[in-house]
């Protein structure tokens, strides 16, 4: 592995009965890069993600972060390590704020006990107003500053993606793995999205490796691709190279799309 790389993915594969979702898969980000993993529907990508996610134990092969072997790990573990997502379809709490929806974000790396904050002690008292400033930077970062008193599930669906998002960044990660986050999404909300990733980009140092089929917005963002197809890696490179690979063109772009 290359010292500067954040995540490796070796030679990763899963299994499902007779089913080969991952059949070797090898990939890598470094730290603060934007990755796109794109492919046909059922070519692995969600998969991938939850092996990432620790929601599937792979049937072979090795993740490792910051040179770190994930083997075993608890999923409930997996944010305090440095790596948190975002989901297909919003997983909000909608009952609940924007600013809690948020602060759920920080669960992971809170220090102070129930006892300690119940008493109010002097180090729950600083970690509090920590998590809250560490809220309101993000809401601000993400446009969402107006918000933060709203009932999340009130929220248009484009302010509940970016709620999302906050609530992945907030706990300061060092990689989010972005599953379809456009999914959904109209076209000025796709913009507002674009917006909100480059701005925590120049920002945060946080990598990303999303998952998405819209190619305009991988092509907005993606310094580098990878592309699956039947679980396989049929391709990677820059997003120029990989958009006029033949193969990615046959497997998923399409001639029609090749070119824009």
């Amino acid at each position: 592995m290359n010292t500067s790389t954040l995540l490796s993915v070796d030679d990763v594969s899963m299994h499902f009965g007779g089913l080969r979702a991952l059949d070797g898969v090898t990939l890598e980000v470094r730290p603060q890069q934007v990755v796109g993993l794109i492919g046909p529907n059922g070519s692995g990508k969600s998969t991938l993600i939850n092996v990432l996610s620790r929601i599937y134990e792979p049937t072979g092969g090795m993740v490792r972060l910051g040179g770190r072997d994930m083997a075993g790990i608890p999923v409930s573990a997996v944010p305090s390590l440095g790596i948190t997502r975002t989901f297909q379809n919003v997983r909000l709490f909608p009952t609940m704020t924007v600013r809690d929806n948020l602060r759920m974000g920080t669960t992971s790396a809170t220090r102070s006990g129930f006892l300690s904050a119940g008493l109010k002690l002097p180090s729950a008292r600083r970690e509090e107003a920590q998590i809250q400033t560490q809220v309101e930077e993000i809401a601000q970062l993400l446009g969402l500053e107006t918000q933060l008193d709203r009932v999340a599930g009130d929220l248009p669906y484009g302010l509940q993606k970016l709620t999302e998002l906050g609530r992945a960044l907030v706990s300061s990660p060092m990689l989010i793995l972005l599953d379809e986050p456009v999914a959904g999404m109209n076209p000025s909300e796709k913009q507002a999205l674009v917006a909100a990733l480059k701005r925590v980009r120049a920002a945060r140092s946080v990598a990303f490796l999303l998952v998405e089929h819209d190619m305009v917005f991988v092509m907005s963002l993606c310094e580098y691709l990878y592309v699956l197809n039947f679980g396989k890696l049929i391709a990677q490179g820059l997003p120029e190279a990989v958009r006029a690979h033949p193969g990615v063109i046959e497997a998923y772009l399409g001639g029609g799309h090749a070119a824009h």
